[in-house]
């Protein structure tokens, strides 16, 4: 993985092709990269994120901005009422609850506010 202004690359090695080929991870947005080196990878990813920040400024469009902290999902309606139920249990509002339950499944150490 690489970060550059907030944005985060995966990179992946195509050994037919012999080039290595990228792209964001943290924004809704499709945007790739590819060289054949790991500089040239580095160089080509950098220079897309500038590339699409540039172009969203063009464009008059805010660019997708990555850990906005908002996450949409489509889950059905039982099991948010069932999430709801749980959240209550603990005495937690449905976010708060969420946020732990996502956090401890991805290892992460938060501390609510």
């Amino acid at each position: 993985m690489m970060e550059y202004k907030g944005y985060i690359g995966r990179v992946e090695f195509d050994d037919e092709a012999g080039l290595f080929h990228g792209e964001i991870i943290n924004t809704r947005d499709v945007i790739t990269f590819q060289g054949t080196s790991v500089d040239e990878i580095k160089r080509e990813f950098q220079a897309s994120v500038d590339v699409y920040l540039e172009f969203c400024t063009e464009q008059g469009k805010a660019p997708d901005t990555p850990n906005a902290g908002h996450l949409v999902l489509d889950i059905p309606p039982e099991l948010q009422t069932a999430m709801i139920q749980a959240a209550k249990r603990e005495h937690k509002n449905l976010d708060a609850w969420i946020v732990d339950r996502l956090a401890a499944g991805a290892g992460f150490s938060h501390h609510p506010a």
